[in-house]
């Protein structure tokens, strides 16, 4: 049999980084929205946009045509922000071959709708296996070879174990699940704890009170995660609290330094428009506050978090509501 092929659609900052750890194992096409980019990425194996200085594997290649990138494939991976994760999926729709499963790397939920990245992948392309990789993955840090880990989750357990033994390596290790609400929802929902572990930090409120916003903050994400469908036991796994601790105390976590640089008195605007990267975080709490609302679900850290990023509340005035939170069951709500 021949090694199977593999596009992945998004050259961002852990796309790029994605595709180039994974060179190693199959052939892969890297797709970027520019021709310019994506020549860089061939020719000189840098992507200067993104990971300036780092090297990539010199196996990779990359296309700016979204039909090249998904005809040849067999497995399509998507990387791309949430908020064009649809329209993406419906450019390959009449590109892509019967039954080639589709994963996504993105963490975040489709605005307006709340729908998580599977749904619009069964939704775009119906018929085709669709799953989620999510863990603790920030992108230099693999990039540069140090180790890490990740979750594959696909209804299908055998189709989440043939794509593990094509991604994994050495140093970045691969665990399957057929969990794929609570791997999406833990992807999504940590990006929104990490402002609020930045905003702390930028408050200079301490270790224990970042330690209490973390745990608080996985907290909520269970009780939202399991009235969505999920499992508990995976919020307590790589794709909760392990993605949570890493995005909420990394320097490198764009979503922790957006609240980080609230607390310090900037605004989400001048945050959002001083980075290349998106910060899911933002869009992610409006919608999570909606369907916690939409559930029932008692969401305080997720619900102040929206109120600062969407609604111009500022970092002491959430800080000061939480703390009014009467604290009941620590298994319970509040």
């Amino acid at each position: 049999m021949r090694t199977p092929r593999m596009a992945v659609v998004g050259a961002g900052s852990w796309g790029t980084t994605f595709a180039s750890l994974i060179a190693r194992n199959v052939p892969v096409l890297l797709w970027a929205r520019t021709s310019g980019l994506a020549e860089q990425i061939t020719a000189t194996h840098q992507n200067p946009e993104y990971l300036a200085g780092h090297p990539l594997n010199p196996e990779l290649r990359a296309t700016s045509s979204l039909p090249a990138a998904a005809e040849q494939a067999d497995v399509i991976v998507m990387v791309v922000p949430t908020h064009a994760f649809r329209e993406v999926l419906a450019g390959l729709a009449p590109h892509i071959r019967p039954w080639v499963p589709v994963m996504s790397l993105s963490k975040g939920f489709e605005e307006g709708t709340g729908k998580r990245m599977t749904e619009l992948i069964e939704e775009e392309l119906p018929g085709h296996p669709a799953g989620v990789l999510s863990g603790p993955t920030l992108a230099k840090e693999v990039l540069a070879g140090l180790a890490a880990a990740a979750v594959i989750a696909m209804p299908d357990l055998s189709v989440a174990q043939r794509l593990q033994s094509l991604v994994r390596t050495s140093l970045f290790r691969v665990y399957t699940a057929t969990d794929v609400i609570g791997v999406e929802v833990g992807g999504a929902v940590k990006n929104v704890i990490a402002i609020a572990a930045g905003m702390a930090d930028g408050l200079g409120t301490g270790d224990n009170t970042r330690a209490l916003v973390i745990s608080r903050g996985v907290a909520e994400m269970t009780r939202l995660g399991v009235a969505m469908g999920g499992d508990p036991a995976t919020f307590a796994g790589l794709t909760g609290l392990g993605d949570t601790i890493a995005t909420s105390i990394s320097p490198l976590s764009r979503n922790h330094a957006l609240g980080l640089q609230i607390a310090q008195g900037r605004t989400v605007e001048e945050v959002a428009q001083g980075s290349r990267m998106v910060m899911e975080g933002i869009r992610a709490s409006r919608t999570a506050c909606w369907l916690a609302e939409k559930l029932g679900v008692d969401a305080p850290i997720i619900r102040e978090i929206d109120a600062v990023v969407n609604e111009g509340r500022t970092a002491q005035e959430a800080f000061r509501g939480l703390l009014h939170v009467r604290p009941e069951s620590e298994n319970e709500a509040g």
